[in-house]
């Protein structure tokens, strides 16, 4: 095969640092564009970019020349400096360590967007921690309760 066609849409979730609330306008959609920006930037064409208050959602598709933790370290460690040019209230301002990346089928593709959209709505009723873990769940993700908030 002289081809290589690639075509995997992931939805990339991350908090910041001990799930600290500091996105906020007017801050949070420049934000927003600036992940959408890094992705589009490693050719992972950036879909819907979300969040709240302690967490970001990413709908991208990944680039057949990147791998997952290349785009995920180029996410946070310039969104990180970016954000800390923005005041004062910012120069602590960290991701927390890890990620969860979870595949989406093409045909949830609306789902998703809408899902990330809306996430001020849907975290008037769940925290983020149960948002987490619904998705660890759902994807069957083995995981360990002390070492996935630190």
């Amino acid at each position: 095969m002289g081809q290589s066609l690639v075509k995997n849409y992931l939805h990339l979730v991350f908090s910041t640092k001990h799930r600290q609330p500091l996105i906020y306008p007017p801050v949070e959609e420049e934000l927003h564009r600036y992940l959408g920006g890094i992705c589009n930037q490693l050719e992972c064409q950036v879909i819907q970019v979300g969040g709240y208050t302690d967490h970001i959602h990413i709908l991208c598709m990944l680039s057949k020349k990147i791998a997952l933790v290349k785009l995920m370290e180029e996410l946070k460690s310039h969104s990180s400096k970016w954000i800390k040019t923005k005041g004062e209230q910012y120069e602590n301002f960290y991701w927390q360590d890890g990620y969860g990346a979870f595949s989406v089928n093409p045909s949830e593709a609306d789902t998703v967007i809408n899902y990330i959209a809306n996430q001020h709505n849907h975290h008037k009723q769940k925290t983020f921690q149960d948002e987490y873990r619904a998705f660890l769940n759902k994807y069957e993700v083995a995981y360990d309760e002390r070492y996935v908030w630190d």
